[in-house]
C-alpha cells in the first residue's frame, strides 16, 4: 500500500484544498496518470499515480483542505484488470464492513432476488448503511455487476412500500421499520454538517414556513489570496483611476483586412489585446513610472516590460504573465494568451505563469462592462482596464459621426506616479490605437 500525500508546491506554500478527484476509489489508474488536482494560493496543480494500481481509499474529500506532507488517499499497486476489490467487494485493503443486526427493509413484492456477481465499492457502502444484503438487490450492471444505482432504486422503492403499509394498516411502526425509513431518507436527502473554515461542507438553514435556504462553502484558495492581494492595494496604496475614450475603428478595419492572412501564417486569430499590449509597451517605455514599484523607501524603475494579462479561469480570475512583451510579435501575444487561457480554464496553470509582471491588462469588456476602476495588483503601479466596444456619436472634423468607442481606464498608485503622467500615458495608448502605423514607426 502506498500513501498518496499532498507534495511540495512552492517554499511560501504549507496548505492546499482538494480541488477535485480525477479518478474514483477501486478505479485502476496507470502509472503518471492524474489522480486528484489541488488548488493552491496561486494555481492548480495535479498529483499522478506512482506506478500502475488501485486508489484504493479517498481520505480528504473535494473542497477539503490539507497541509503539505498530508496523506490524502491509498494507492495499491496492481496489474491492469484488477478491480479493487476483494472476494467480499470491498477494495482492497480495507477491512469489510460489518453488517449490523437489523430488520432488513422488505423488497418490492414484484422485485426478483438474485445474487450479485460483482458488488461496486459505492453499492457495498450503501448496502452497509441501509443494512440491505446484495443478494437481494438486482444487479443491473455490466457482467452482473451490483452498482450504487441499483441499491438506491431498492432501498427507495423498499421506502414507498413501507409507507404504502403503514398508510393503508394504520399500525404502528416498529423501531427497527422506523431506523430502516430513517436511512432511505438519508441516502436520499443527507442531513445538512456543521460547516467550518477548513472543512468541505454546505449548510442548508429552513427558518419558519417559507423556505429560506442558505449555502455555506469554505473560500478557495485562490479566492483567498485574491481576496487578500486587493485589500492588500486598498490598504497600503494611494489609488486613482483616471479616464479616456478611444475609436477602435482604425484597429477593428486593419484585423478585418488582414484577419484571414494573419490567420493563415501564424495559425492564430489576430486579436484585440495584442494591440493593447504593444501599445502599452509603448506607453511604459515613455512613462518609465507606471512600469516601476516601491520597495521600502526605494523606487524600482523596470527595464523590461512583463504584462501580466487577466482571464476568467475555472476558479476565478487569474493574471498570467507576458515576458519581455517588448521583443514579442503580434502572433506570439495571441498564441500565449490562447494557451494561457486554454490552462487557466482547465486549472492547469503553474505558479511561475502568474509570478511577477510589471504592469497588467484587465479587459472587462468581454462580460459587457461599460466602465469600471480596476485596482492595481501589487506590488505594480498601474493597470489598465479595457471596455466593451459600443456605436457612439462623436463629434469628427466637425461633423457628427456614428463610430465604435471604448472606455479606457488607468488606475494607478498615486504615491510614484503624478496625475500628468497617468493623463500623458493613456493618451499615448489612445493615440497608438487609433493610428496603429505608429507601433511600426515608433512615433
Amino acid at each position: 500500500m502506498v500513501d498518496i500525500v499532498v507534495p511540495s508546491v512552492g517554499e511560501s506554500i504549507s496548505e492546499v484544498q482538494i480541488s477535485k478527484w480525477l479518478k474514483k476509489e477501486g478505479e485502476w489508474v496507470a502509472a503518471g496518470t492524474d489522480l486528484v488536482e489541488l488548488e493552491t494560493e496561486k494555481a492548480s496543480v495535479q498529483v499522478s499515480a506512482p506506478e500502475d494500481g488501485i486508489l484504493v481509499k479517498i481520505l480528504k474529500k473535494d473542497e477539503e483542505f490539507a497541509s503539505v506532507g498530508d496523506v490524502i488517499a491509498s494507492f495499491q499497486a496492481a496489474a491492469k484488470g484488477a478491480t479493487g476489490q476483494s472476494a467480499a467487494g470491498q477494495p482492497a485493503g480495507v477491512p469489510p464492513i460489518a453488517t449490523p443486526i437489523a430488520t432488513p427493509v422488505s423488497a418490492p413484492a414484484n422485485t426478483a432476488s438474485q445474487p450479485a456477481a460483482h458488488v461496486m465499492p459505492a453499492a457495498q457502502r450503501m448496502l452497509g448503511d441501509n443494512n440491505v444484503s446484495a443478494a437481494n438487490v438486482p444487479a443491473t450492471g455490466p457482467g452482473g455487476r451490483l452498482l450504487k444505482e441499483d441499491v438506491s432504486r431498492y432501498v427507495a422503492a423498499a421506502a414507498n412500500a413501507v409507507g404504502s403499509t403503514i398508510a393503508s394498516a394504520g399500525v404502528a411502526v416498529s423501531a427497527a421499520t422506523t431506523a430502516a425509513a430513517k436511512s432511505v431518507a438519508a441516502t436520499i436527502s443527507p442531513p445538512a454538517q456543521p460547516t467550518s473554515s477548513h472543512a468541505a461542507s454546505t449548510a442548508i438553514v429552513e427558518q419558519g414556513s417559507a423556505n429560506r435556504a442558505e449555502e455555506v462553502k469554505p473560500m478557495s484558495m485562490i479566492r483567498r489570496t485574491i481576496a487578500t492581494r486587493l485589500v492588500q492595494a486598498q490598504h497600503t496604496a494611494a489609488l486613482l483611476t483616471t479616464f479616456n475614450e478611444v475609436d477602435m475603428q482604425p484597429v477593428m478595419a486593419l484585423r478585418k483586412k488582414y484577419q484571414e492572412a494573419f490567420l493563415e501564417k501564424h495559425g492564430v486569430k489576430l486579436g484585440f489585446m495584442s494591440f493593447f499590449a504593444k501599445a502599452s509597451c509603448e506607453a511604459l517605455k515613455r512613462y518609465p513610472s507606471v512600469n516601476a514599484e516601491i520597495r521600502g523607501s526605494n523606487v524600482v524603475y523596470r527595464k523590461y516590460f512583463d504584462i501580466g494579462i487577466a482571464i476568467g479561469g475555472g476558479k476565478g480570475l487569474v493574471v498570467p504573465v507576458l515576458r519581455n512583451v517588448e521583443k514579442m510579435g503580434f502572433a506570439e501575444i495571441e498564441r500565449t494568451i490562447g494557451e494561457y487561457a486554454s490552462r487557466a480554464m482547465a486549472n492547469k496553470l503553474m505558479p511561475e505563469d502568474l509570478e511577477g509582471g510589471t504592469f497588467t491588462i484587465s479587459n472587462g469588456g468581454i462580460y459587457g462592462s461599460l466602465l469600471s476602476t480596476p485596482i492595481v495588483n501589487p506590488p505594480q503601479s498601474g493597470i489598465l482596464g479595457l471596455h466593451s466596444i459600443q456605436e457612439r456619436p462623436i463629434a469628427l472634423n466637425g461633423e457628427v459621426v456614428i463610430r465604435p468607442m471604448m472606455y479606457l481606464a488607468l488606475t494607478y498608485d498615486h504615491r510614484i506616479i503624478d496625475g500628468r503622467e497617468a493623463v500623458s500615458f493613456l493618451k499615448t495608448i489612445k493615440e497608438v490605437i487609433e493610428d496603429p502605423s505608429r507601433l511600426f514607426l515608433e512615433i
